[in-house]
């Protein structure tokens, strides 16, 4: 009997579902002759989300790397249902038994308690208020948070105690929270940095099938500033071959539209994401692939990641230089970075109030 073709599945990021790296067992498909294959494939072909809610006790994240500006972090969410095809979180979702393929972007952990842990932290004596970034590992505004709320309502207490805190996303779901960003924007509490991948349709829809598209990313940007939210664009990942070119033109449209504030990563392919990546170039750009991954190897130390501080998130080498130095050139041509804006700690109150926003 013939073997069921592979089905690729509609709006997800990856087609894979490796074991993690963590487990003693793998399974694998195969036919028995009653259908399976064909039932498993039709199963593939549309994977639902399922949402997890977990028990939190630890709200805050620690940060010990000079490569991120911030020491402290708060993520709602564990998984990503962008299913963005490069993040560099998917190895993480191998802790929790599960795979960083389809997994991560099927089963989503949610910490519907974060908001309380958040309270029950800031009334502790000894905290000492410092910057907060929200959705550091994976998106905060993913399409779970229009219906659970917990990024809006964790801006609630930071607003209440008068925190500072830091947010990057790719969604325009943001904008849904721009009354309390503006307040905490009024405040000197908030900056919000947007990434944005490539501004190609096309390249988005099969690269971030459940993101934002670019377009509607750029207005992020617009409606940010328009109500005072200090604004900046991540460029981020920079893929050789496949986004590289756009850098420029990225940059550009972000600082008409208001942004002050500019980065980019390189593309960081560590764990199961060599091979989560690897297939999904083979799939949607068979004839780039070999030359990506060669770029790539260049600009790590011949390896598709090099980890080690100052270098795993812009790279080493000729092409790897060449790219930090067209970023600089664009940030200084178009008064990018040319100051930055300090996030105030001094209003911090141990004990909150709820403000009237109108």
């Amino acid at each position: 009997m013939p073997q069921a073709r592979p089905t690729r599945p509609k709006g997800r990021g990856s087609s894979l579902n490796p074991t993690g790296r963590f487990e003693a067992r793998s399974l694998e498909a195969f036919d028995d002759g009653w259908g399976s294959l064909e039932s498993a494939s039709a199963e593939k072909a549309r994977p639902r989300t399922t949402l997890i809610p977990e028990s939190t006790r630890n709200i805050l994240s620690e940060n010990d790397s000079p490569d991120v500006p911030f020491s402290l972090s708060i993520n709602p969410y564990k998984g990503c249902e962008h299913g963005c095809s490069y993040c560099f979180a998917r190895p993480t979702h191998a802790y929790l038994g599960l795979s960083p393929g389809l997994d991560f972007e099927t089963k989503i952990f949610t910490k519907p308690q974060a908001p309380q842990r958040l309270r029950e932290c800031f009334a502790q004596p000894h905290y000492v208020a410092e910057v907060i970034a929200i959705g550091a590992n994976t998106d905060p505004y993913q399409p779970a948070e229009r219906e659970l709320k917990i990024t809006r309502q964790l801006l609630e207490v930071m607003l209440e105690h008068q925190h500072p805190c830091a947010i990057v996303t790719k969604s325009q779901g943001i904008l849904r929270d721009l009354d309390l960003l503006a307040e905490l924007a009024r405040l000197g509490l908030v900056q919000v940095m947007v990434s944005i991948t490539t501004l190609d349709a096309e390249l988005a829809r099969r690269m971030e099938p459940r993101a934002s598209a670019p377009a509607a990313r750029l207005k992020t940007v617009k409606a940010l500033r328009k109500v005072g939210v200090p604004v900046g664009v991540l460029a981020s990942p920079i893929i050789p071959a496949l986004n590289d070119a756009e850098l420029e033109k990225i940059l550009t449209e972000c600082a008409n539209r208001g942004a002050t504030q500019a980065g980019y990563i390189l593309l960081r392919l560590a764990g199961e994401l060599a091979g989560i990546f690897s297939h999904w170039l083979e799939e949607h750009y068979p004839e780039r692939r070999e030359h990506v991954l060669s770029l790539l190897r260049q600009a790590h130390g011949g390896r598709l990641y090099q980890g080690g501080f100052g270098r795993r998130m812009s790279g080493q080498g000729p092409w790897a230089k060449l790219l930090a130095r067209r970023f600089d050139l664009s940030c200084a041509r178009l008064g990018l970075n040319r100051s930055r804006q300090e996030l105030r700690t001094d209003l911090f109150r141990r004990t909150g109030r709820q403000l009237d926003l109108f």
